[in-house]
């Protein structure tokens, strides 16, 4: 990307529109994603564990907003976030003020937050916030990416991606997309940010059974091609690098890699099954480092663990490092959780 088309990137933050159609949390989808990111916590999965963790329905695994956020940012990346021939996530900031639930109703919003050059790269900040049916937001997303130009992947990307994406997958050209462009804005005030996950007691660990240092159980997670096509289709991540083995080499990757999303998902798990209630976390922040190979010939495995990095007596609440390696490397350069205690 030139000097003049970065400069008008940088003019087009603060675009903002909101998805036209609201999302509906239903109770198998809850499911499907769990299980795509092997989240097997039985509030997930059963409406009396959730009731009995005082939830009026099953919850959504905190990842789980990754999925409205696919469908309503690709307009963005089609139209406004031009210039480039694909997107490299490197970090990733869930919020999270009440865990969603089913029946809830999400309207989901849009914004180009920030854009920052950093060593010749594009650092492209999109902010999704999620709206329930009461009008409070519910959950906040904020996902950075690394613009990759045409001449820094092989020229016939562009072609061989047409030939495997889904038949409704509308891929535009550079100058299709910048034609008549019109900036729109956030016009009001922002909704309210939900307080019920501040009031609800959390059925998380005893705060004072924990102490700063505590190291958490590794947890090994086996990845087949298999999961991330299934992922792939449940969260509506379509990339083909995830699964088809050419396209990635043509991405300059050295073999398909797992969704950074997928590999959050299942970090967000673990973290579940420690504390014993997925509606403690209040915030989960990452910077990715490394991707995590997954080959064709066998599973890929991910060691997960971590540990109690910060602890507040007054709020009972505390911070936890999540650590992440796949083939004895980084994938997660920083991960840490902001969690409520019991």
């Amino acid at each position: 990307m030139t000097t003049s088309e970065n400069t008008a990137l940088i003019e087009r933050v603060g675009h903002y529109y909101v998805m036209e159609h609201e999302y509906q949390v239903g109770r198998e989808k809850v499911r499907e994603y769990a299980r795509a990111v092997q989240d097997y916590h039985p509030v997930h999965w059963d409406e009396a564990a959730a009731a009995g963790l005082g939830y009026s329905g099953l919850v959504a695994p905190l990842t789980f907003t990754s999925i409205p956020a696919m469908a309503a940012n690709q307009k963005l990346m089609q139209e406004v976030v031009v210039g480039y021939e694909t997107y490299v996530q490197t970090e990733q900031v869930f919020e999270q003020y009440r865990p969603i639930v089913v029946g809830d109703v999400l309207r989901t919003d849009v914004e180009l937050s920030s854009v920052r050059r950093i060593a010749g790269k594009d650092m492209i900040t999109i902010t999704n916030t999620f709206v329930d049916q009461h009008g409070e937001t519910v959950h906040r997303m904020h996902t950075t990416v690394v613009g990759v130009s045409a001449d820094e992947v092989d020229p016939g990307i562009s072609a061989a991606v047409a030939k495997v994406m889904m038949h409704d997958v509308d891929i535009l050209s550079v100058e299709d997309a910048a034609a008549d462009y019109v900036k729109t804005v956030r016009e009001g005030e922002a909704p309210a940010d939900s307080t019920a996950g501040a009031t609800r007691a959390v059925g998380s660990r005893n705060f004072d059974e924990l102490a700063k240092g505590d190291l958490l159980p590794e947890h090994h997670t086996g990845l087949s091609r298999g999961d991330l096509v299934n992922y792939a289709g449940v969260s509506g991540d379509a990339n083909p690098i995830h699964w088809d083995e050419s396209i990635a080499k043509l991405a300059g990757l050295p073999d398909v890699i797992a969704h950074g999303m997928l590999t959050m998902g299942l970090g967000a798990g673990v973290i579940s099954a420690w504390s014993g209630d997925p509606g403690a976390v209040r915030r989960f922040a990452v910077r990715l480092s490394a991707p995590a190979i997954v080959p064709a010939d066998g599973r890929g495995d991910i060691a997960y663990g971590g540990k109690v990095k910060s602890l507040d007596p007054e709020t009972r609440s505390g911070t936890v490092i999540l650590t992440a390696k796949a083939n004895d490397k980084k994938i997660f350069g920083m991960a840490t959780l902001d969690l409520r205690f019991s």
